[in-house]
């Protein structure tokens, strides 16, 4: 699933279409929104929050503004497209049968393909939708201090399940949560309690998702070569690149929301008494993230 960094690059390549134009075709090809037409009004703006993208829109004389909601979940994506020209590289065009939502204007189209959830409400319910996520990342307001208090609110919860948990802080999967663990060498199931020192951990994240927010490759090694962009996630069974010991991969969280961690048991020593076996048999560079 594509976590904090890729929906706010996301967020900004719709906001740098849409923004300040009028709509001139839409398309929301959802049961509940088919009949939906926004022709007409205006984009105000395109932000993330977490891993959900707000697309606001203006209202018009008898209409409140609006707020069209998407979530990418595992495989949804939006696609930017001059319009007029074919959706997709050199010509092809995207299948018609996973495109959820069109937004179009004189110059730009917006596509979004596969997307897991497509909601519009009054922009002033928007906390129907978002309200629930905790400090967002990646937000102009983002607030450590009360990311810390949401974390420590359980302080028994293995670290590495609490910060997937979006209530508490918005934007980290399954990728940032496995290496900013490594980095600071925790042990993803040590008790949020017991983790040395969590401001510093809450820092190595914010500086990786934001480093990533602005670039492409995305790497939290600092090097953009293919293979040697990540520390731990995806390299089950691989040899540690600090110590050489083979990376593990086991679930964390409790079934059917389990996720996975990948760890190295040297740079990442267990802690408490929990009974913890990882595997390496699970993993390359393409293990799916959540």
């Amino acid at each position: 699933m594509p976590e904090g960094d890729v929906v706010h690059r996301t967020a900004k390549r719709l906001d740098q279409a849409l923004a300040g134009r009028v709509l001139t075709r839409t398309d929301l090809r959802w049961p509940s929104l088919a009949t939906v037409d926004l022709r007409g009004r205006r984009v105000l703006e395109v932000v993330s929050a977490g891993k959900h993208l707000l697309t606001r829109i203006e209202g018009t004389d008898d209409a409140a503004p609006v707020t069209l909601h998407s979530h990418l979940k595992m495989e949804g994506s939006w696609h930017i497209h001059r319009t007029g020209e074919p959706w997709g590289a050199r010509g092809r065009r995207r299948e018609e049968h996973g495109v959820r939502a069109v937004l179009e204007n004189h110059e730009w189209t917006a596509v979004g393909h596969l997307l897991a959830m497509l909601d519009l409400v009054p922009t002033a319910e928007e906390c129907t939708l978002v309200g629930h996520l905790g400090p967002d990342l990646l937000g102009a307001d983002w607030d450590p201090a009360m990311a810390e208090r949401n974390l420590r609110s359980r302080p028994e919860r293995p670290i590495g399940d609490a910060l997937l948990d979006q209530t508490l802080l918005a934007g980290v999967g399954t990728f940032y949560m496995a290496e900013a663990l490594f980095v600071r060498g925790v042990w993803p199931w040590t008790p949020v309690g017991d983790v040395p020192d969590l401001p510093g951990l809450l820092d190595v994240l914010h500086k990786m998702l934001k480093l990533n927010a602005e670039r492409v490759p995305q790497t939290t090694t600092g090097d953009t070569r293919p293979g040697r962009s990540q520390w731990v996630h995806g390299r089950s069974g691989r040899p540690c690149r600090r110590c050489g010991t083979r990376i593990l991969v086991e679930p964390i969280g409790t079934a059917p929301r389990d996720r996975v961690a990948f760890y190295c048991p040297r740079c990442q020593p267990r802690t408490g008494t929990a009974d913890r076996t990882g595997t390496a048999g699970m993993g390359s560079a393409r293990v799916r993230r959540r």
